[in-house]
């Protein structure tokens, strides 16, 4: 199983993302991302053997959480730079996203799973760079007057499995936590592209 825990973003939010994306898709042929698999990680976890999956979930069932956060996405950004970028990006403002991913690695770190090599950077992937010119893409952005896609506020944070599949990577959510108790929520529905 390769896992991460992320937050899901509302449909409201995913509607104004897709919107600018409709506009900027013709300007660049790279890797977009659908719309069904935007999220903002959180921890990414990486190759979990499935017999520890309960002590997993128990863990994020322990985690610290910071309460609910109110998230901001606006702006554009390139990681891990605009001179050599390998994914393109809208930026994500909330201060608590930091204390969840240091109480994610912390309570992750004893089971085996490395805290983060760089420093955590919440962002929304909107695309992959594999070597393709931005150039016009970056014209076609100074065309645009509003980044600002929405203020939302996430209640839970969620468990994902992502298995790659012939038309792009499936996240099927496997558990829920809300951001102000350690009950688990109710199972997820699959999540495709």
């Amino acid at each position: 199983m390769r896992l991460f825990t992320a937050i899901a973003i509302p449909n409201h939010v995913v509607g104004c993302v897709e919107q600018t994306l409709r506009l900027l898709r013709p300007s660049a042929d790279l890797r977009w991302t659908p719309a069904v698999n935007l999220h903002i990680t959180t921890k990414f976890i990486g190759p979990w053997p499935e017999a520890m999956l309960p002590r997993l979930q128990q863990a994020l069932a322990a985690v610290d959480v910071p309460g609910n956060l109110e998230i901001t996405i606006s702006g554009f950004g390139y990681y891990p730079n605009p001179h050599r970028p390998k994914s393109f990006f809208a930026g994500v403002r909330a201060p608590g996203l930091y204390h969840l991913n240091r109480a994610l690695d912390e309570i992750l770190e004893p089971l085996g799973c490395p805290r983060q090599a760089s420093s955590f950077s919440p962002h929304l992937t909107l695309a992959r760079i594999n070597r393709q010119d931005v150039g016009q893409l970056r014209e076609r952005i100074t065309t645009l007057h509003d980044f600002d896609f929405g203020v939302f506020i996430a209640t839970e944070f969620h468990l994902y499995q992502s298995t790659a599949g012939t038309l792009g990577s499936v996240y099927t959510p496997l558990a829920s936590w809300p951001l102000t108790s350690r009950e688990p929520l109710a199972q997820k529905e699959v999540v495709t592209c």
